[in-house]
């Protein structure tokens, strides 16, 4: 769909130059003299990079429909992940780049959102938190209590994560895959 530059809003999707980026911020500028722009930040869906873009009044933009499946992670095969849609269990890899950082934090059946765009993966949106158990930390410090002391742990998916001093291996921790850091400690 075709849009001019002052329908353009944040979390809209865009096709530009056969590139498929999320807007992330849009300034409509008018300036006294010259004809009006859109300054953009545009974040691209397949390579994750950021660029700022400014397109003329007289531009068309193009607006695309993503299509949102829920689906489950099963397992790792070459440089693809393996996730089935719960819907009609078909199962569909996944290059393994769009879940790279958080590959070490998710559990196997981890519910997650998945993008398409023309019936071909675009990305993945994992859920905000994990819950995992604690595999291997060591002791902190006696007395080493002042402040954010902090050390580094291992968890049940083999993900290596910052946390409090007074967490042990065992314990089972909360981690926010949004930003890939210690949440809290919770009960079994």
């Amino acid at each position: 769909m075709l849009l001019g530059i002052t329908e353009v809003k944040k979390g809209m999707v865009l096709k530009v130059e056969n590139e498929l980026y999320s807007v992330i911020k849009s300034e409509f500028v008018n300036p006294g003299k010259g004809s009006a722009f859109i300054r953009t930040k545009l974040k691209s869906l397949t390579k994750g990079s950021t660029v700022e873009k400014t397109f003329k009044a007289a531009e068309k933009l193009e607006s695309v429909e993503l299509e949102k499946r829920s689906m489950t992670y099963c397992y790792k095969e070459g440089d693809n992940i393996i996730f089935m849609d719960v819907n009609d269990y078909e199962q569909i890899p996944i290059p393994k780049e769009y879940v790279e950082d958080i590959l070490p934090f998710m559990k196997e059946e981890t519910q997650v959102e998945v993008t398409f765009y023309e019936d071909k993966p675009i990305g993945v949106i994992p859920p905000n938190f994990s819950i995992l158990e604690v595999t291997y930390a060591e002791e902190g410090l006696k007395g080493d209590t002042a402040g954010t002391a902090m050390k580094k742990v291992m968890v049940e998916t083999g993900g290596e994560i910052n946390v409090p001093i007074f967490v042990k291996q065992g314990d089972m921790i909360k981690v926010d895959l949004r930003d890939l850091t210690y949440v809290e400690r919770v009960n079994k």
